[in-house]
């Protein structure tokens, strides 16, 4: 099924509760058989921060500080630790797993639907490789942390060397959700600051465009991002927005998105 067309819905920059909702609304609605399999691209506003599925907020988060601070803090479909979101472009993709090349593993789905990210990164002149092919025999290779960006799985991207964004795949039945983070802007302290237990100092060394030398318009790093997704799946992407169907389930699904104090 390569080749086939995508739907292409740019959001634009939402609060943490309906980016979530959003993302959930369109794996709840997709039909392997029906659905046109979609990339979504989005922003955060105001700036949020996500737990993983299945961790728990009041051990992961001083919630005292964050609401000091105004901060929300939602809870994400896929797994994996805490991240801060503010000057980023997330993207999400909702598809079958005949969609992705060598979609039958999920280990090899997710290497496979990742080199976009990597061709993306080298079409904007930095140096992009996994991290299993990068660093090779590294301690830090799969050390896990509270705070996702501090931590480095194997296909992990690093960019001239050092770790940038984060992505998360959930498999249902039928489906592959997959979303993650471009960073533009360092906001790595400003995240730490609200966890419980801050990890050492030597983990928190990723970078983010900006950082690396990149400055180009929102706008064209989204059209670059499409390009190299459309390239490296053999898709046709066409511009789309959400149904009425996907609105109404999103906004029955926001207000399940912010974490109470505790697990949920």
């Amino acid at each position: 099924m390569l080749g086939k067309r995508w739907r292409l819905i740019d959001t634009g920059s939402r609060d943490g509760a309906t980016n979530m909702a959003v993302d959930e609304a369109l794996l709840d609605g997709f039909d392997p058989e029906a659905s046109s399999p979609v990339l979504r691209l989005y922003g955060w506003s105001p700036p949020a921060l996500s737990l993983g599925r299945f961790q728990d907020a009041a051990e992961a988060l001083d919630l005292a500080h964050c609401r000091a601070c105004g901060v929300p803090v939602v809870r994400r479909i896929t797994g994996g630790g805490v991240i801060y979101h503010a000057d980023e472009l997330t993207y999400a993709v909702v598809c079958a797993p005949s969609h992705i090349p060598g979609g039958t593993s999920v280990k090899e789905s997710f290497r496979n639907l990742n080199r976009f990210l990597l061709d993306f990164y080298r079409d904007l002149g930095l140096r992009a490789a996994y991290a299993a092919d990068a660093a090779v025999g590294s301690p830090r290779l799969g050390v896990r942390t509270s705070y996702c960006f501090a931590g480095r799985e194997c296909f992990d991207i690093l960019a001239n060397g050092r770790k940038i964004g984060g992505n998360a795949q959930r498999r249902t039945r039928h489906a592959v959700f997959q979303h993650g983070s471009i960073p533009l802007e360092d906001s790595v302290s400003a995240g730490v600051a609200f966890l419980r237990e801050k990890p050492p100092a030597r983990y928190l060394s990723g970078v983010t465009l900006r950082s690396l030398g990149v400055d180009l318009p929102e706008a064209e790093l989204k059209e670059r991002l499409a390009a190299a997704f459309a390239a490296a799946l053999d898709a046709t992407l066409f511009p789309s927005c959400l149904t009425s169907l996907e609105k109404e389930r999103a906004g029955f699904l926001a207000g399940r998105r912010v974490p109470t104090i505790g697990p949920m």
